[in-house]
């Protein structure tokens, strides 16, 4: 169904839940089917996830899904540039709330390496991310209120590169806004090319930038418009 009525585009579907707890379940159960198909399809599955709070409550619930996990390689769309042990990272907290249970089967393949530069930390991301079956089976990503997706800021340093058909790198180094502004960031080739690709939304504020996203053509001013010319499907709870 259409999320309150936004005027979606015919690639792109939404699923409206009640709270954030029927989201992060339903996702779960969405994507755990999604790479059952995988699996049992080639033999391996490739999942990409996005940090922040939102996801805890998906990555727990997912975490207890039944599913053959010693099959299945977890990745990052982004990381802060910060030490596993950070509490700004990523990795740390897919580790906690995901990597879990069952679940701490599955081979996970982080983008955070220590180095004497970002540069060489996403060159070191770039080739670790080799080992990453792809194109990624299971692709879920988040939104920020100012349109951003993965560490695709609007209007950042290196955005152009990253949004670019023609890059070919798996990992690249991004600047944001807020603290930590160091990034590494999948660009939007490897992004766009999975398989399934979910976008969970969650409050009024990111609804209306939803709203905003759709109505609107300038990619490097909200990068999330990217996603939403291709197949997508949006989870979305108040």
């Amino acid at each position: 169904m259409a999320i309150c009525n936004l005027d979606l585009p015919t690639q792109v579907t939404g699923v409206s839940l009640g709270s954030p707890e029927q989201l992060a379940g339903e996702l779960a159960l969405h994507v755990a089917g999604a790479l059952r198909s995988a699996i049992e399809s080639h033999g391996v599955a490739s999942l990409v996830v996005s940090g922040g709070r939102s996801p805890i409550a998906f990555f727990e619930r997912l975490s207890a899904q039944a599913l053959d996990w010693s099959r299945v390689a977890v990745s990052l769309a982004d990381e802060r540039w910060v030490p596993v042990g950070h509490a700004d990272s990523n990795e740390g907290l897919v580790r906690r709330h995901l990597l879990r249970g069952p679940a701490a089967k599955a081979r996970f393949i982080g983008l955070y390496h220590s180095a004497a530069s970002l540069d060489e930390a996403a060159r070191l991301a770039d080739a670790a991310l080799a080992e990453l079956p792809q194109p990624i089976d299971v692709l879920v990503l988040g939104m920020g209120e100012d349109g951003h997706t993965a560490s695709l800021f609007p209007r950042s340093p290196g955005l152009d590169a990253a949004l670019s058909h023609a890059c070919t790198q798996r990992c690249v180094p991004m600047q944001a806004p807020s603290v930590p502004r160091q990034r590494l960031s999948m660009p939007l080739p490897l992004l766009a090319g999975a398989r399934l690709t979910l976008l969970a939304v969650q409050g009024q504020a990111k609804l209306d930038t939803l709203a905003v996203a759709l109505a609107g053509e300038d990619v490097a001013a909200m990068p999330i418009r990217a996603f939403l010319r291709q197949p997508l499907e949006i989870y979305w709870c108040p």
